[in-house]
């Protein structure tokens, strides 16, 4: 959700098994299975989820604030709609959500909305029952390292990394939603503008950028107005849980998950051990006898702490400069009084998102669905029925210019992430003339036969000394190294044979895999819609997107 992959996150547990959850259940692995059905894939368990979600109904009062909150973003008849839907009983969600990342972040921020749309239209004629998308945002987190940023790629170079300068970055504890772009989102947009106004629909997407991400504007802010606007005829409906209006709405979430804080820790760590036995990565660790919510004592926007269990009746801030402490009695009052106090840790979300919308089903990223898993207990013992868990889809984008480079070096997209020096070599050797031998094939032929004739050596060293045995060995074990340096300094002489190659290589890693990670993790949306067009680009998405599939596969626009 929102609750993003966090790869680099101290959330994510240090276990030393490292088997990715979400690819085995993808694959529907029985193990995996045990954790979290893959119930999305059956229309009958569709159905019974859809069901089960018409049976709650919209408070008038989250309502309300939602139709204020989307009531400032780009004009919509379709949210109207869909706002229009939520308040009838009945009617579903369905929820995806993610951080605010500058320029909204990854391109799979935008792989996410278009699965909910997608989802809620195919779960909406399956079942008959209206179901509305739904977006939340995720401002009440406080990670700045990893929303601060936006990536695009060069044509002629290595990507390009556009950053916002907020100094406290690293150790900023407030939420996401109190902090604005301040003047160093000019500089950002200043350098977008200049990598990227000579693509045929720059004016269109760049001037939408700069309407929205305005130094007084917030990060939340900016993101929603952009991102409301791409999907705006679709009808996709905005929640930002941090809003005063909202709070009370909140507290009793925060109640239960402090007084049940004991009981929740217990549960989940039993949960996070049988994941462990099986192989799995634990996605979110629990701390012992903490409660999922954070507090800030300072300030409604100051900085949050984790509450760890201190003395009988009291609890201490995790982190807090001052070391300080505060009485259950104390907390109690504070969520009383003051309960936009209280944020959601990753693991309390999904429950309060359920408990203010009828969700039928979350569309989630890999770590998404990692930490869903671990959720299980947690809905049992809060006597609520979890939501389907569904894949977003993922998709790899080959526009024009990066099938062109493909066709000119003859390879396939998945062939790019090899070894580059191996890529390169394959490539040199490829049209090579055939006197030209692979750096295997060389060092095959030196050492084999230098191992032939030092085997026929050794036969007649032995009748003299046995001693000499020894020597031989040193003597084979120096030649090998000798053998395998000569061989490398042959395989880079290979790799940089042909520079025109390794260009178009290296422009192809930086497109299709940019720091090794799949596309869409890394680069974000700008080069895209300033190349193909802001709203083709959303339309091309939008039809590649097979509901209730989980599949990877390549975009064309």
């Amino acid at each position: 959700m929102h609750f993003r992959w966090r790869a680099r996150r101290d959330l994510l547990s240090r276990h030393a098994v490292t088997s990715p959850f979400s690819t085995a259940w993808l694959r529907g692995d029985a193990s995996a299975l045990s954790f979290l059905p893959d119930d999305y894939r059956h229309r009958e368990a569709r159905a019974r989820a859809v069901a089960a979600a018409a049976s709650r109904a919209v408070s008038p009062a989250l309502l309300d604030v939602l139709g204020a909150q989307n009531a400032r973003l780009a004009p919509s008849p379709a949210r109207e709609r869909n706002l229009a839907l939520l308040a009838k009983p009945g009617t579903v969600a369905v929820v995806t959500g993610q951080q605010m990342g500058l320029f909204l972040g990854p391109l799979y921020t935008l792989y996410k909305a278009a699965s909910a749309i997608i989802t809620a239209r195919a779960l909406q004629e399956e079942t008959g029952r209206p179901c509305v998308p739904v977006f939340w945002l995720q401002t009440e987190d406080h990670d700045l390292p990893e929303i601060d940023h936006c990536v695009i790629p060069r044509p002629g170079g290595g990507p390009c990394r556009l950053a916002l300068e907020l100094p406290d970055a690293a150790t900023s504890r407030a939420p996401i939603a109190h902090r604005h772009l301040g003047p160093s989102v000019l500089p950002a947009l200043a350098t977008l503008r200049a990598e990227l106004e000579s693509e045929p629909h720059a004016e269109e997407f760049l001037s939408l950028l700069e309407r929205a991400y305005r130094p007084e504007a917030t990060l939340a802010g900016a993101f929603t107005d952009v991102l409301s606007s791409l999907f705006a005829d679709e009808g996709l409906v905005f929640l930002d849980p941090r809003d005063a209006r909202l709070a009370p709405l909140a507290a009793p979430v925060h109640r239960f998950a402090l007084q049940e804080a004991g009981a929740l820790s217990s549960v989940l760590a039993a949960r996070a051990e049988a994941l462990t036995r099986a192989g799995y990565t634990v996605q979110v660790h629990v701390r012992p006898g903490s409660p999922l919510s954070f507090f800030s004592p300072d300030a409604l926007d100051g900085p949050r702490y984790r509450l760890d269990p201190a003395e009988a009746g009291a609890w201490s801030l995790v982190g807090h400069p001052e070391g300080s402490a505060i009485t259950q009695d104390a907390l109690h009052a504070a969520l009383e009084r003051e309960p936009l106090r209280f944020t959601t840790s990753a693991l309390l979300r999904p429950l309060l998102q359920d408990t203010w919308l009828p969700t039928a089903a979350y569309v989630g990223g890999p770590g998404e669905l990692a930490y869903f898993a671990q959720l299980a207990p947690l809905y049992a013992h809060a006597g609520r029925p979890m939501p389907l868990a569904i894949p977003r889809a993922r998709f790899r984008v080959l526009d024009d210019r990066t099938r062109r480079w493909l066709g000119k070096v003859g390879l396939q997209p998945d062939e790019v992430n090899g070894p580059r020096d191996a890529l390169l070599t394959r490539l040199a050797t490829r049209d090579a003339p055939e006197s030209l031998e692979t750096p295997e094939a060389l060092e095959a032929r030196l050492f084999g036969a230098f191992a032939s004739e030092l085997e026929r050596v050794a036969g007649q060293v032995s009748a003299v000394d046995a001693n000499l045995q020894d020597a031989l060995r040193r003597t084979q074990g120096t030649v090998r190294v000798a053998v395998s340096r000569l061989t490398g300094r042959y395989r880079r002489a290979l790799a940089r044979r042909d520079a025109t190659a390794a260009e178009q290589v290296d422009r192809l890693r930086t497109f299709l895999f940019p720091e090794d990670a799949p596309q869409e993790r890394i680069l974000g949306l700008p080069y895209f819609a300033c190349r193909i067009g802001t709203r083709a680009f959303t339309k091309t998405v939008l039809a590649a997107c097979v509901p209730f599939s989980g599949d990877s596969k390549d975009l064309t626009p």
